[in-house]
């Protein structure tokens, strides 16, 4: 098996906690550079042994022995880096969101495909198997017919000064951060795309973004489902699943990473309970998929066509506080 090299866009905290070490965990990849415009490579190239660093990203995109870069940058510099990335060559996996607007990513997938490289958003609870073990359930039967799901994501969000959450300009907003891991899963579970959403919403007097949400769902199917999100509440990140015989229960659906990779299921028919737990290291296996991808030619999972679809929503959904109403989707 080979190994894929890596280059790090930006000394990010999510890129120091998160990507770096699964990169390093992974059998098929290897961080060969890291890049940051604030003079910060040379320390973070020393701490996880990284072979280069520079102090300007287009040098780390020059180096021809970087095969596909990672894109941990403030949402507003997404698209600008995804597009200089793919013109040289780069194949590219970009933290959610991809970009901010439709119209951005027609654009990116257009500089992309023209330049052959390929490109997946950062959905890394995507690649944790408990989500494909409750689709399982569910073509069972086990729980009858789905007729409502709910999600939740949510965090205290203490340091709001300066924080680029905060900030609208640059793609701030609890929908942006974590409301999309909510709109992902529930069309990743239901295998549709809704046809309206309606969202009452809070948002922040000084700086404009949406702080707490709670948005209704509707798909074609008749389904029902509703969403929360919020900076200002406790730490939830879940999902549930109710059935006409029962419900399934995900307590750590997005990151089951927080307790060693076990992701935990639990089954509620005619008032018997029963709980299944599935490990894994759910960023070592984002990481892995793409490097393999890239090595054997395999199938991207997470398609561009997904991520497009996931923010026709968000936009959708932020249209909706912005008028106070229901927002149908063509």
């Amino acid at each position: 098996m080979g190994f894929v090299k890596w280059g790090i866009l930006s000394t990010a905290n999510i890129a120091q906690t998160e990507l770096i070490p699964a990169i390093k965990r992974s059998k098929n990849a290897q961080v060969t550079a890291i890049a940051s415009a604030s003079g910060k490579a040379s320390k973070a190239a020393n701490t996880f042994k990284i072979p280069k660093s520079f102090n300007r990203y287009e040098e780390l995109l020059d180096d021809p022995e970087i095969e596909v870069v990672y894109i941990p940058l403030p949402n507003h510099l997404h698209k600008e880096w995804v597009i200089k990335a793919a013109k040289n060559g780069k194949h590219i996996l970009c933290e959610k969101p991809a970009v901010l607007t439709s119209d951005d990513m027609a654009d990116i997938k257009s500089v992309c495909e023209e330049n052959r490289v390929l490109f997946m958003e950062g959905f890394m609870y995507y690649f944790h198997p408990q989500h494909d073990r409750v689709k399982d359930i569910i073509a069972s039967g086990e729980i009858g017919d789905v007729n409502f799901v709910r999600s939740s994501f949510s965090f205290l969000l203490t340091n709001t000064e300066n924080n680029i959450r905060m900030d609208s300009e640059k793609g701030g907003g609890s929908f942006y951060d974590i409301g999309c891991y909510s709109v992902h899963a529930i069309r990743h579970i239901l295998n549709s795309e809704p046809v309206s959403v309606h969202v009452h919403a809070k948002c922040d007097a000084n700086d404009g973004v949406d702080t707490d949400a709670v948005t209704y769902m509707q798909f074609p199917d008749g389904i029902m489902t509703v969403f929360d999100n919020s900076f200002r509440m406790a730490s939830r990140n879940e999902y549930e699943v109710v059935g006409t015989k029962g419900r399934i229960f995900l307590p750590r659906a997005y990151r089951p990473d927080w307790n060693g990779g076990d992701g935990l299921i639990i089954v509620e028919t005619d008032g018997i309970r029963r709980e299944e737990t599935i490990n894994e290291d759910q960023y070592k296996a984002e990481v892995e998929h793409f490097s393999d991808v890239i090595l054997n030619g395999t199938k991207v999972a997470h398609t561009m066509q997904n991520s497009a679809s996931n923010l026709k929503v968000i936009e959708a959904c932020l249209k909706s506080i912005d008028k106070g109403e229901q927002v149908f989707l063509n």
